[in-house]
């Protein structure tokens, strides 16, 4: 359990080189590319990467070489398509990939957040996916005896959310796509929450509906404004959509991916330099408000 917030350097410190690493969890909403870079900056690797929709992030540390395995649904640009440093990476066998399909993973958290060994499903039979992931097996349901597909439970060494905001403690209020941040949390021994901002606790406990992250399943929590750029952050910042078509054309190849990082992940101290960088006006100009909330007493 979190005690207190701490520098995003600090947090990003406890996790280990080998260690996997669920994130990228609420699909193309809140992504922690500010955690992702401070792994790359310490120099973390070997990592095995968890997680549906992945974006860019996965790309980047692909492209740092942090990465060993990668076990998604899918990886890459979702503005240009192809993450080039994913891509070449599998081409060249320098990254193992067990492929799955948007469920399959989420069941494979769930799985592991209910503390079961596998969960049965039907939607990934027929397809070609098992020629693709041998820990995916077909059996006969003894109720109805009629054939399903286990998908086996994945239990994250880390999990790492970005939320619009957490108590000191790690208690956090996430809203809009919220994708499998849940049972992510759920199935990983430890949890970094990065934020928006650090709020006092009667903030949280003014809401208890929105949190969706409690202190008791937090490992580490840091403030980190601007923490999820380029992707949006429902109420604080839009989607970069130049950023992610800009990154394409920078990152073709190793070097010029190298140049990239040069200026984007190691040629900054801290997130307020990196924000410097961004040219792009990301405010929200037409907010919507939800009708306020009465819980009384």
């Amino acid at each position: 359990m979190a005690t207190d917030s701490e520098p995003l350097a600090e947090a990003v410190s406890r996790i280990e080189p080998g260690s996997s690493i669920a994130t990228g969890l609420a699909l193309e909403h809140a992504i922690p590319f500010a955690a992702g870079h401070e792994l790359l900056r310490q120099g973390i690797d070997d990592l095995t990467l968890i997680g549906p929709i992945s974006d860019l992030l996965f790309d980047q540390l692909v492209g740092g070489d942090a990465v060993s395995a990668v076990r998604a649904a899918w990886a890459g640009n979702v503005s240009a398509g192809t993450g080039y440093r994913f891509r070449e990476a599998v081409e060249d066998g320098r990254i193992e990939v067990e492929d799955h399909s948007n469920f399959s993973i989420a069941l494979s958290l769930k799985a592991a957040a209910m503390g079961v060994p596998y969960l049965p499903t039907r939607s990934i039979l027929g397809s070609d996916i098992f020629e693709r992931n041998d820990r995916f097996l077909e059996s006969t349901d003894p109720f109805t005896e009629e054939t399903v597909a286990l998908i086996p439970a994945i239990s994250p060494d880390w999990t790492i959310v970005h939320a619009q905001r957490a108590s000191p403690q790690g208690d956090a209020h996430l809203w809009g796509n919220t994708g499998i941040t849940d049972p992510a949390v759920g199935a990983a021994d430890n949890v970094l929450v990065t934020a928006e901002e650090i709020v006092d606790p009667e903030v949280i406990t003014s809401d208890p509906s929105r949190v969706a992250i409690t202190r008791e399943q937090v490992t580490a929590v840091a403030e980190v404004p601007f923490g999820a750029h380029p992707s949006p952050v429902a109420g604080y910042y839009n989607r970069d959509n130049e950023y992610y078509l800009e990154y394409s054309q920078q990152t073709k190849t190793q070097e010029a991916f190298d140049e990239w990082a040069e200026t984007w992940v190691y040629g900054v101290d801290s997130r307020e330099e990196y924000r410097d960088l961004v040219e792009a006006d990301l405010s929200i100009t037409e907010p919507t408000v939800a009708a306020e909330v009465q819980y009384g007493q």
